[in-house]
């Protein structure tokens, strides 16, 4: 027996109690099996089982503001492309002719053989469009936080992390041999409090992401540069989110304030605005031949293929060319974030096209997430550890092709939807 949309019949005690074990077996005590505690790990397999999980879903065509998935058209509210530009003519071109004469992999690091001459092209105009002295591209997004922060945080360098910065923050950090902590998200206050609970003899690495990617809000980078300046500490931002979504032309969260001075390094990707996959660091010349010649995770890493850097080289072409597109994401942002909060729902402190509905239980999520999907509208459901326990979401994000109309009937849908669920009244 199913339900009307496929499914099997809820039986809520089970979806809850799968829901629940989320944590999964990293949470039980390991034995001398190293594989033992991951038998009895259920979560996947009972989410699937009862229509809920949300995971791993096959895209089979992405087209940007839609997309197809298990043979039927849905409205995409669940990927970063922000501008539009994946399926833009002039990144197709740039990615084919590349990969036609470059090939496929250049089969080694950028420190050996695996430097072309595309990829200085990309550092040149990386540094260019967002006014910096210098770039260093690296393989992936993730990679260019390994690199910067494990080449600078060495032994007598604390990383200041906010709570709530992107996985690969952490990871780095633990990577570094140098020492880390945590503030509060987006706390000035228990920033300078934990900066000045340091010895004085410490070096200080304050790192932030500019766009935060769940939440969609913004770190307060001026009241941030302020203390950084009191205490000595020198200041990264993390701008993945942040580049093509908020700044002048879509630069970034440092231009979205007007400030340069006291932001050292703005770390960013090519897998969200400029379409393509890779990632970067920007900053002074000296610092980043330092991260070139001691970041571990770019010195042993393959140089990413001629061709995405070829396509994220266009796609910042296409932004300076066709403004409109940062103009237009952000009106659907304002627009969303304005609808959604009349309409009664819980969308935190955004102020990007990053647009989260937060709605705290996890099977509620899971249903209001499969029920959109049913009617057509694509999102991206949200748990831990992505999210603290008990504000579980769904993150919709939005793209500069999406047209009144799609947005309009996503709105519509949302409402609907959610009154049904009793996520709003």
């Amino acid at each position: 027996m199913t339900t009307a949309d496929g499914a099997p019949p809820l039986n809520e005690e089970i979806a809850n109690l799968a829901l629940n074990e989320i944590e999964g077996p990293q949470s039980r005590p390991p034995s001398a099996d190293v594989f033992e505690r991951f038998k009895d790990f259920r979560l996947v397999e009972q989410a699937r089982a009862l229509g809920l999980y949300p995971f791993f879903l096959p895209i089979e065509v992405n087209e940007g503001p839609e997309a197809i998935i298990d043979g039927k058209r849905v409205l995409m509210l669940g990927s970063n492309n922000y501008l539009g530009l994946t399926r833009h003519p002039k990144v197709l071109a740039a990615a084919k002719e590349a990969l036609e004469r470059y090939g496929p992999s250049m089969t080694g690091s950028r420190l050996l053989n695996g430097t072309s001459v595309i990829h200085e092209q990309l550092e040149e105009r990386i540094a260019s469009f967002l006014g910096w002295e210098a770039a260093l591209i690296c393989t992936t997004g993730y990679q260019a936080n390994l690199c910067v922060i494990s080449a600078l945080v060495d032994r007598g360098v604390t990383a200041v992390i906010d709570k709530m910065d992107h996985a690969s923050i952490y990871d780095a950090a633990a990577l570094a041999l140098g020492e880390s902590v945590r503030f509060r998200h987006n706390d000035v206050a228990h920033l300078e409090e934990v900066l000045g609970e340091l010895p004085e003899s410490t070096g200080r690495l304050v790192i932030v992401d500019g766009v935060y990617s769940m939440g969609g809000d913004i770190a307060p980078l001026p009241e941030i540069v302020a203390v950084c300046q009191r205490y000595k500490a020198r200041l990264v931002v993390d701008d993945a989110h942040a580049i093509g979504t908020v700044g002048e032309r879509g630069t970034g969260t440092p231009s979205h304030f007007g400030i340069r001075e006291g932001v050292d390094i703005v770390v960013g990707t090519f897998s969200k605005s400029l379409a393509s996959v890779g990632g970067f660091c920007a900053g002074p010349k000296y610092v980043l031949e330092h991260i070139k010649h001691f970041a571990r995770p770019m010195i042993f890493t393959a140089a990413p293929p001629p061709a995405s850097a070829a396509a994220a080289l266009a796609a910042i072409e296409c932004i300076e060319e066709e403004p409109w597109r940062v103009v237009r994401v952000k009106e659907i942002g304002a627009r969303v974030r304005v609808a959604l909060r009349e309409m009664g729902f819980n969308i935190g402190a955004t102020e990007t096209p990053i647009v989260p509905i937060i709605i705290g239980s996890e099977l509620k999520t899971a249903l209001f997430w499969r029920d959109l999907l049913n009617n057509g509208i694509y999102t991206n459901a949200v748990v831990v550890p992505a999210v603290p326990r008990g504000q579980s979401s769904l993150r919709t994000s939005y793209v500069a092709t999406h047209s009144d109309e799609q947005i309009e009937s996503a709105l519509e849908r949302f409402g609907e939807l959610a009154r049904k669920h009793r996520i709003i009244d």
